[in-house]
């Protein structure tokens, strides 16, 4: 039509441009007010809450939700530790009646012409061999394809181990002179505090059944026997690795454990001259398997008898 501007010649508005909005804002056809159009309060845009704020919420969800999984797996493996624990506490407390110690006359028989000093260097190099022999095993057997297993193997290498140190520190008892009083259980449990506690039996204070069994004893027990596990932990890697570090752990915690339970007794020691005449010790009513037996006398149980 003559007299209006040919479409090619428009000028084309950028987007914001104050005209534009003021024209989109303000159209009666299209605009807040207009028929079917709902009118928008001013304040809507900043109760509506933007993309950012959004992933920023959806962000710390996901951390918190993060975190009280974590706080779940570490509660359930805490407790899991804790059975564990109770579970090896009981086995060793059940069989430490029935592992079999060797009297003075005996020691003294199977290897004549050794001082007390001598004669116990031989029985912690020999427990140390043990221990080492079982932590080798234990971390070879840690490499096969079965992780359900691997809490039982641990759970035998600490009793195995608990069982050859005890056998070792009732020994030592017997070479220094010191042996503790009572029958064989109430000795057993003596012995298992020694163990405990890592120092000599206290002959002032003897150990009845009664307050070995108490609840001190056993969570003394118990904790002792969580560090070992968490120190065992190591024996479970695979590709061979865990059975060399079982067998160098094993040794260096069982010499450690012997020579603080030795420097003790050496202090309170009793010449073999002046010790009175002791009756042999008993032979558990019930033995242990072959097969365990063999484990806690370790590798020179035929040479020895």
């Amino acid at each position: 039509m003559t007299g209006s501007t040919p479409f090619r010649k428009r000028r084309f508005r950028k987007s914001g441009d104050p005209a534009e909005t003021q024209a989109g804002t303000t159209d009666p056809a299209t605009g807040p007010g207009a028929p079917g159009v709902p009118a928008v309060p001013s304040d809507t845009a900043a109760a509506v809450p933007s993309a950012t704020a959004a992933d920023e919420e959806s962000r710390q969800s996901f951390g918190a939700r993060r975190v009280q999984a974590v706080k779940n797996g570490v509660r359930k493996g805490g407790e899991g530790a804790k059975a564990a624990a109770l579970y090896i506490t009981d086995r060793i407390i059940e069989n430490a009646p029935r592992v079999p110690v060797r009297d003075l006359a005996t020691l003294r028989a199977q290897f004549p012409d050794l001082d007390p000093d001598r004669l116990a260097d031989k029985l912690i190099t020999g427990a140390a061999n043990a221990t080492s022999a079982v932590g080798a095993s234990i971390g070879a057997a840690a490499m096969l394809p079965v992780p359900p297993a691997m809490p039982a193997e641990m759970a035998a290498e600490i009793t195995g181990v608990a069982l050859i140190e005890l056998k070792l520190l009732a020994e030592l008892h017997e070479v220094y002179g010191l042996r503790a009083p009572g029958n064989l259980g109430e000795r057993s449990f003596a012995y298992l505090t020694s163990w405990t506690e890592e120092r000599g039996v206290d002959l002032t204070k003897p150990t009845t059944l009664n307050l070995a069994l108490g609840g001190q004893m056993k969570r003394e027990l118990r904790q002792q026997i969580m560090k070992r596990m968490f120190r065992n932990l190591p024996n479970l890697m695979p590709f061979m690795v865990g059975a060399a570090v079982g067998a160098v752990m094993n040794r260096r915690d069982t010499r450690k454990l012997a020579e603080k339970v030795r420097a003790d007794l050496r202090t309170r020691a009793v010449a073999w001259d002046a010790l009175p005449q002791l009756p042999p010790l008993e032979r558990p009513a019930q033995p242990l398997p072959e097969a365990t037996r063999r484990v806690i006398e370790g590798p020179d149980a035929d040479r020895r008898g």
